[in-house]
């Protein structure tokens, strides 16, 4: 039996978060939030909820991320597969089984959950969005000859080959640096289509203008480091 672990960055998702421990499904190891310097109630709705609840300070996805892959590394067990996944409900959780399923079953090293058009709520993704993921995985495409269409937040990776990444982007480059990294390690990936819905709050990066500036700088900045590397 594969053991599980889900990550989970949270920033102010109080209205949110227990939603999505809740759908995760009970055969996961354990679900670990990271509350990403919250100043809501993210913290005790999360512990509330069941999960196991970290704190990091330091804003930015990857921050969150690493603290989460640094707790595991801790343990004396450690996990076949980790899954990452957004903490506020535009996924939906319960999809897990359909995301780890080439992993355990075909032995696939990562797994992308990709928002197709078609299973995507109206206005749930932004024009922004779409675009700046068009463009990033059209450039790997180019690039790399990848087959990537989404740089989709929920995803599934085994832990050994996610270590073996070395993953260190802090903020927004975190999801497009796993799969460049992949691409040049050669990993085998595999995209599996997943619906997506409209976020419970505000969005932290495409719900700004400096916050999808940003994002878009950095994805495009590490996909031309890893081009010309």
């Amino acid at each position: 039996m594969n053991t599980i672990k889900v990550i989970i960055p949270a920033y102010n998702e109080e209205k949110a978060i227990a939603n999505v421990i809740k759908d995760i499904p009970s055969y996961v190891d354990e679900v670990i939030v990271i509350s990403n310097n919250s100043t809501d109630n993210t913290v005790a709705v999360a512990q509330k909820a069941g999960a196991t609840v970290l704190s990091e300070n330091k804003k930015g996805y990857g921050h969150a991320c690493l603290k989460g892959l640094d707790y595991i590394a801790k343990l004396p067990n450690k996990p076949d597969i980790i899954v990452f996944l957004d903490g506020d409900y535009s996924d939906y959780p319960e999809e897990l089984t359909q995301i780890v399923a080439p992993i355990i079953t075909d032995g696939i090293d990562l797994v992308i959950g990709a928002r197709a058009a078609h299973l995507r709520a109206k206005n749930s993704m932004t024009p922004q969005q779409v675009f700046g993921n068009w463009l990033a995985t059209f450039l790997m495409k180019l690039f790399f000859g990848a087959t990537f269409t989404d740089l989709g937040p929920f995803r599934a990776i085994k832990y050994d080959k996610l270590v073996a990444l070395n993953m260190e982007d802090k903020t927004y480059g975190w999801t497009v640096e796993m799969q460049l990294k992949a691409l040049k390690q050669k990993y085998s990936y595999v995209e599996i289509p997943v619906r997506y819905k409209n976020r419970i709050g505000v969005s932290k990066i495409s719900g700004t203008v400096k916050g999808t500036f940003m994002a878009g700088i950095k994805i495009i900045g590490w996909i031309f480091k890893y081009t010309f590397k």
